[in-house]
């Protein structure tokens, strides 16, 4: 019995044996293209993650050296002159040929930041940035009506950019002799939750200079800033506006 037993076995072994081989032969080659697949995959991704960091090099080298030379004017010319490499570094270079050119060209600068309000294929705080930009350059030959139908286009948005867009406004108003339009929103600005520290004591500062007092969100008149706050209000605009740039 030992001796079936065994060969029984033995012939068992050997049916398992050609099974497992012949499986090998039919199916093996997708255990191997799965290996190739897996490598290659691989080795191309980290290709692409060598070029996009070659293509971003070269982006910031080219615009170091647009930024290195020495007239704003040609500066700007230089920034133009960079090739970017995706619609969002586009829309930073034009927004930095805006500033190099605003001292001496500033309806060049204004051309520049509308064209970014244009692009279609970047995201809208770059649109959002541009058009306020554009609109707070003196002298850019745009025109208040028109300033007046993009500013309200960003105040019907969210965020920060809204109530800038409604600071903006209220200058409009202010210019044009509407002094109680002008404080009702700077009002409206100085109450919101969303202002910052530095644009609400802006706005609570114009309304004191129009000879009003400020309004608190319950409804009283608060007291006017005091002189410490005047002072340091041109500091907390610079790191505002950085902020705003970073967004």
């Amino acid at each position: 019995m030992s001796d079936n037993d065994s060969f029984i076995e033995e012939v068992s072994e050997e049916v398992r044996r050609d099974r497992l081989f012949t499986l090998m032969r039919r199916y093996g080659w997708i255990a191997i293209l799965a290996v190739l697949i897996l490598v290659g995959g691989a080795a191309y991704n980290e290709w692409r993650k060598a070029q996009e960091r070659g293509r971003a090099e070269a982006l910031g080298d080219a615009m170091l050296a647009a930024l290195e030379t020495e007239d704003r004017s040609a500066r700007a010319g230089a920034l133009d002159g960079v090739t970017p490499d995706s619609p969002g570094s586009a829309a930073i270079l034009s927004m930095m040929a805006a500033a190099e050119a605003l001292e001496d060209d500033p309806k060049g600068a204004v051309a520049r930041l509308m064209s970014i309000a244009q692009m279609s294929d970047v995201a809208p705080i770059y649109r959002q940035i541009a058009t306020l930009k554009a609109v707070m350059i003196p002298d850019g030959g745009m025109d208040d009506d028109v300033r007046r139908a993009r500013l309200n286009d960003l105040a019907l948005g969210g965020g920060l950019i809204r109530l800038m867009a409604e600071e903006q406004l209220a200058y409009l108003e202010i210019e044009a002799g509407n002094t109680g339009a002008a404080i009702e929103r700077l009002n409206a600005i100085s109450a919101d939750a969303e202002a910052t520290p530095g644009l609400r004591r802006r706005a609570t500062q114009v309304i004191v200079a129009l000879g009003s007092e400020p309004v608190l969100p319950g409804g009283s008149a608060a007291s006017a800033p005091d002189e410490a706050a005047s002072e340091d209000v041109g500091t907390q605009d610079n790191v505002e506006n950085g902020a705003e740039a970073g967004e």
